[in-house]
């Protein structure tokens, strides 16, 4: 009985095939809308989630509260204290540093370039792979004597040197009002896609050098905020609650005057934002699902009046009301699902499209498309219900009248 009325629902649907595509077109709309917001939101998160975990999800850094009043200089950290860091919680840290950076003017010959400067520990390496290509990275040496050695990526080195591999070529550059020649040591290469360059600022103009971390607490070696890395993400909690009761003791402050900002909280923020955006927006476009719905409606009223005869025919060969309501039934649910697969196919083919030309791979959940075309099934249903029940109700004798 099924077969045979989804066999008299395709032949309706193509007796009028223009009617019947701009019947399906709220449909089509409507779920192809849904279809691009809830997959660009899970791609958006997708590629947060790869961002975090290119810069570390184990990251965190800790410093005194910009909401204290009463602030005073030991409140910065300082390069003993740091290290009593390492020592106590070697366990449970992986690294450390004091997140020190600054901008200066790096010059060779008559080319010169501003560069972005980032003081980093000999292990940086371990807690954030980095692709040498070129010499060698920054050893324990450097760091304790204060070496002015630098690594650069590709990119830098061609700004300022015109080619890649500069390894052993020095540059000038002033910092704190100390001006010095500084040595690139090694060459790394940069490995992003579009969205992680643009969200972590990556440009083909100016530079960027890594160099001992104890250059830039010069000359007093105060910090003023530490960055660490956690070992592990499951005890990432425990462990900065820890470091962070710790530090307030040891500097005669409460654990709520400083501030601890982590890399997996942040990702759970942006989570939280782009959930709730594709929720909200994706709601809007629903909206369309039941103004394709009411065209539902209006074209299977206009069917069943324009098969008065056709219902009365067969009421009269011993058709029941339930057959003629399941009819029309399913005409009006396959109508629906057939523009909610069209609609799945336009929504989900621009998101894809719209990754291939960004350069981004795209996210495009099973279960989200088999929900859409299931639930544009059920506006089909829902609102092809009073057209079916309007065509079961007719008397098989005026329907035989019918011209």
């Amino acid at each position: 009985m099924l077969v045979e009325n989804m066999k008299m629902a395709f032949s309706a649907i193509r007796a009028s095939k223009m009617r019947s595509f701009l019947t399906m077109l709220g449909i089509i709309i409507g779920i192809g809308s849904v279809i691009s917001i809830v997959s660009i939101g899970d791609t958006m998160q997708r590629l947060f989630a790869d961002l975090y975990e290119k810069i570390g999800i184990t990251q965190a850094y800790i410093a005194i509260g910009y909401w204290v009043d009463e602030w005073r200089e030991s409140d910065y950290f300082n390069l003993e204290e740091m290290e009593r860091i390492k020592e106590i919680f070697g366990d449970e840290i992986a690294y450390m540093d004091c997140d020190t950076q600054t901008s200066a003017d790096a010059s060779w010959g008559r080319t010169t370039v501003k560069f972005n400067f980032t003081g980093i520990d000999y292990n940086y390496p371990e807690v954030q792979p980095v692709n040498l290509i070129y010499g060698r990275f920054i050893n324990e040496g450097d760091v304790l004597g204060r070496r002015k050695n630098v690594v650069m990526d590709t990119v830098s080195a061609t700004n300022l040197f015109g080619e890649e591999n500069v390894v052993g070529k020095t540059f000038r550059t002033t910092l704190f009002g100390t001006t010095d020649e500084y040595t690139v040591v090694g060459v790394y290469q940069k490995d992003m896609d579009p969205f992680q360059a643009m969200m972590m600022g990556a440009s083909t103009e100016g530079g960027e050098a890594f160099l001992p971390y104890t250059i830039l607490t010069w000359p007093n070696d105060l910090i003023y905020d530490l960055r660490f890395f956690c070992r592990d993400e499951n005890t990432m909690d425990e462990v900065c609650a820890n470091i962070k009761s710790y530090v307030a003791r040891t500097k005669d402050r409460r654990p709520e005057d400083f501030r601890l900002i982590t890399a997996k909280d942040q990702m759970g923020q942006w989570n939280g934002i782009l959930g709730g955006v594709s929720m909200a927006v994706g709601g809007i476009a629903a909206i369309s699902l039941l103004v394709g719905g009411i065209g539902i409606m209006n074209i299977m009223l206009v069917s069943v009046t324009e098969r008065t005869r056709e219902i009365g025919i067969r009421k009269s060969l011993g058709a029941r009301t339930k057959d003629i309501m399941v009819q029309f039934l399913t005409e009006s649910a396959i109508l629906s699902a057939c523009g909610g697969i069209l609609g799945t196919m336009l929504g989900g083919g621009l998101v894809m499209a719209g990754g291939i030309l960004m350069g981004i791979s795209t996210v495009v959940r099973p279960g989200v498309v088999l929900l859409a075309v299931g639930f544009s099934a059920i506006v089909g249903v829902f609102f092809g219900l009073y057209p079916a029940s309007k065509a079961a109700k007719k008397d098989p004798i005026d329907a035989l009248r019918y011209e």
